[in-house]
């Protein structure tokens, strides 16, 4: 057998995507440099890999056999790299992160320095919602997770990096009267919520059900940036982070509603359990953050200080 670890790279990104066109996209490859080097692989056994139904990839059992096998490979040839690179003196390997979708507004920040003073760091950051993120936590899938709201059944340690508040929130399209109690302005228009699971959601609704809100018109997103567009769009009105929306405020798409008892103000905390142990890598990230959190904070987010 004669194939290459770009070949191996190739086939497992396509078993991942179920999918050529997927997998030249996260590879930054041409369908057709795929798909060729994919048949290449192919030509080394004499068991299909693959098979293609109507216009649908199915991966075989031996197929996925064999890309087992060579995510094996893969990672031991990522190690051998690391290792090379630590004898040298160098903070080398993989540093995960998993964090609530609000958070991509938050923890590049917080990683940027730290990355540019350690090139051979390797970055893999999940972005998804809350439970998901506290999934990958219990499961010990990540060295760390960005949450808004900690989980109370798991034993943490955290850091706290910023502050995280919500607001009711408006497009400007709607043409609001500044005079109309905003009780009756959700009367007329309606709620727009994130998904189920979402610490965002869980916080709204905390809120709604404390004031007596009337919540019976309800549209459902399932991302910060779908939200955000429909508030654009005059679909209504929501609560929701301010760490998202600081270009719309500034450009005068969105706007804030006043109103008593909000904001909404919770705390990004940077978790991780209390019984893991740290990488020096981790170790040095956490040293990083205790040093450099309160200059990033000042220098990225003193905005938030005029809300």
């Amino acid at each position: 057998m004669d194939y290459t670890l770009h070949q191996l790279r190739i086939f497992t990104k396509v078993v991942e995507c179920q999918s050529i066109t997927k997998a030249s996209e996260e590879l930054y490859l041409t369908q057709p440099a795929v798909s060729m080097q994919l048949k290449k692989f192919q030509e080394q056994f004499s068991v299909p890999l693959t098979e293609v139904v109507g216009r649908r990839l199915y991966v075989s059992d031996f197929g996925r056999e064999i890309a087992e096998s060579a995510l094996k490979i893969l990672d031991e040839i990522e190690a051998i790299n690391y290792r090379t690179k630590s004898f040298k003196g160098q903070l080398a390997g993989r540093l995960k992160i998993s964090s609530a979708s609000t958070g991509k507004y938050v923890m590049p920040y917080f990683l940027s320095d730290f990355l540019r003073q350690n090139p051979s760091v390797d970055l893999v950051m999940d972005v998804t919602n809350k439970t998901q993120v506290v999934k990958s936590l219990e499961q010990n899938e990540v060295d760390f997770s960005l949450v808004s709201v900690l989980p109370t059944h798991l034993k943490l340690n955290s850091v706290q990096l910023l502050q995280n508040k919500l607001y009711l929130v408006g497009g400007t399209r709607l043409e609001r009267n500044p005079k109309m109690p905003v009780r009756m302005l959700l009367e007329l228009h309606p709620l727009l919520y994130r998904e189920f699971g979402s610490a965002t959601r869980n916080s709204m609704e905390q809120f709604l059900e404390n004031e007596s809100w009337p919540t019976y018109k309800k549209i459902e997103l399932t991302s910060n940036e779908a939200l955000k567009q429909a508030l654009i769009a005059g679909l209504g009105y929501s609560i929701m982070p301010l760490i998202g929306i600081k270009n719309e405020l500034k450009i005068g798409d969105l706007e804030i509603v006043p109103y008593k008892g909000l904001p909404i103000i919770t705390h990004w905390h940077l978790v991780w359990l209390a019984s893991k142990r740290l990488s020096p890598i981790t170790e040095a990230y956490l040293e990083f953050l205790q040093k450099e959190k309160d200059r990033i904070v000042e220098q990225t987010f003193s905005w938030f200080e005029q809300y």
